[in-house]
């Protein structure tokens, strides 16, 4: 540690474990930030902690390089493009924020699209592309790198879920199987997940309120897992505290995660043909981000909150941050590398940068 600075340390991982309800043409180009601020006064930082075989140490400061803070309300998702940068959700006009992997702000992008509440990059044709649930406008939408809208799909009054109001209609989550269908979680409103083909065009609904398999209280998350034979839809179940699996026609395969947080995000990260790294990461809105081997069973946790009184909270303070602490986890995405990008749902917004060793 540098001299004449004090950092007081706390471990990623707690000293006690204890187990939200709440189609426009896209903006073109980045938005770059005019004023760039002096370097903040240091923060406490966490010790680095080893899950897995693998140790994670958070990177103090990550994302405020070069941006005007405080960025705005952190409630959305995060996605990392083939180049390494990061994009990841506000509630302001600055709707995604761009970042280089050293934490450099690019500029943001979308601006019409403020409170986008989950994203999912996915490279087609060699292009890359961004499809989110945009909660403030009812609708999810396929964007591309540079904001511009390329479709977007509004209320599923089709569906016959929403008795002629499409205000009961809150889409919090989106994944899309390999086979160009598209899933949107209703998990503010209905807790139906809606699904349409490729053509766009709606085909069918599953789940629906309650807490019984292959039902939800806020479906938050979604996540494809294409890495066996038979792909599966992974959903975040938040106020049930579980994760449960689909076949992508909705089936409910099983419930493989129990007891969890209030599990908001998932992640995978896959080393590549044989590699033992595989596994999954949660961003749990009660204070930490839990990961998870291949076959789902829990390797341990990070930046776990021993103070309660900060669990899913939003207007925690600045003064009151600890680095790789969370407060609300609400997302979370692997790098190529293995490197983990956490965002906080926070008032004043709230991004955390975990980098892995060995690499």
């Amino acid at each position: 540690m540098k001299a004449c600075i004090t950092f007081v340390t706390i471990s990623l991982v707690s000293v006690v474990a204890l187990a939200h309800d709440g189609p426009h043409e896209g903006e073109h180009g980045v938005h770059h930030a005019k004023v760039e601020l002096p370097a903040a006064k240091p923060m406490a930082v966490a010790d680095p902690v080893e899950v897995g075989g693998i140790t994670y140490s958070v990177e103090p400061g990550w994302g405020t390089k070069g941006v005007d803070l405080p960025i705005g309300n952190t409630h959305g998702g995060i996605v990392v493009d083939p180049d390494g940068h990061v994009y990841y959700n506000t509630d302001t006009q600055r709707a995604i924020m761009v970042h280089q992997g050293d934490g450099t702000f690019v500029g943001s992008i979308a601006s019409r699209y403020p409170g986008i509440h989950d994203m999912v990059l996915r490279v087609e044709d060699g292009v890359p592309y961004i499809y989110a649930a945009h909660l403030h406008g009812k609708q999810a939408v396929k964007l591309r790198m540079d904001g511009s809208l390329v479709w977007a799909l509004g209320v599923p009054m089709e569906s016959g879920k929403y008795d002629g109001n499409p205000n009961a209609y809150n889409p919090t989550a989106i994944a899309v199987a390999p086979d160009g269908r598209v899933y949107v979680a209703d998990g503010y409103g209905q807790q139906w997940i809606h699904v349409f083909g490729p053509d766009l065009k709606y085909q069918s609904s599953f789940g629906g309120r309650g807490n019984g398999p292959g039902q939800f209280q806020t479906c938050h998350g979604l996540i494809v897992d294409d890495r066996g034979e038979q792909p599966m839809l992974i959903v975040c179940d938040r106020e049930n505290r579980r994760l449960q699996r689909f076949d992508l026609d909705g089936r409910h395969v099983d419930t493989p995660v129990t007891g969890l947080r209030r599990p908001c995000a998932l992640s995978l990260y896959q080393g590549g043909p044989g590699s033992a790294d595989d596994r999954f990461a949660i961003a749990e809105l009660e204070g930490r981000v839990t990961l998870l081997d291949v076959d789902m069973k829990v390797l341990g946790h990070l930046g776990d909150n021993p103070d309660r009184s900060q669990w899913a909270s939003n207007p925690v303070p600045k003064d009151a941050w600890i680095e790789g602490i969370f407060t609300a986890p609400h997302g979370v995405c692997f790098d190529a590398d293995g490197n983990i990008y956490v965002m906080d749902w926070n008032a004043a917004g709230r991004m955390t940068r975990l980098n892995r060793s060995p690499k």
